[in-house]
């Protein structure tokens, strides 16, 4: 089954620069250590924003950054160790969320204006006449020491449309990553559900 989400919207606009050899090459913390006592918390599946026809199953903790995320954000992440969770429904609905402990607030600051300025510029970066992509700047939100919400939609010459959200958020040294994504275009998109979701995930980082 193709994954109508972030990683094909973005596919579609790099083209041949998808992740292909983009692994990163990072010592990532344990899993095991995000579970731990006083670490981070992870989106719960119940708090993602709800599906019309189908319930969310919730993946394990895992090591590194989801590969889907690597063409538009792997380069901001390379100095850190992260990890992530991923979330689908029995249709083509899918979501990740990263987490990365960084070594102050500074550096946490630095890094979620990084990222939410590569995720802006990663829609910029396609030159393919059979792609169209529309970014929106889908503002900001007051949890912590804030939260940035994006949504792109593509649409491509042979009729595929794909729409995906994805918002930086931090609290204090710690930064997280919330997308979500499925075909559709912005009518589609649940933005009010999806600032919820990023609130909550901000939260859930003390």
């Amino acid at each position: 089954m193709p994954k109508h989400t972030l990683p094909r919207t973005l596919t579609a606009l790099a083209l041949a620069a998808v992740t292909a050899g983009s692994a990163l090459a990072v010592g990532a913390t344990p899993a095991a250590a995000a579970k731990a006592s006083g670490a981070p918390k992870y989106l719960s599946a119940s708090e993602l924003p709800p599906h019309p026809s189908s319930s969310w199953t919730a993946g394990r903790i895992e090591d590194g950054l989801p590969e889907e995320l690597h063409y538009c954000l792997g380069d901001a992440f390379l100095a850190y160790d992260i990890n992530h969770r991923s979330y689908r429904t029995d249709l083509e609905t899918s979501a990740r969320q990263v987490v990365v402990v960084t070594g102050s607030a500074g550096k946490a600051k630095a890094l979620a204006a990084r990222l939410n300025k590569d995720f802006k510029n990663c829609v910029s970066k396609s030159s393919d006449p059979d792609v169209e992509a529309e970014y929106r700047d889908l503002g900001t939100l007051a949890v912590e020491e804030g939260a940035r919400v994006h949504g792109v939609a593509t649409v491509t010459s042979w009729g595929a449309m794909d729409i995906s959200l994805l918002s930086v958020g931090r609290d204090g040294r710690t930064v997280t990553v919330v997308d979500w994504g499925q075909m559709g275009g912005f009518k589609d998109a649940p933005v009010k559900a999806f600032k919820k979701t990023t609130t909550t995930a901000v939260n859930k980082l003390h």
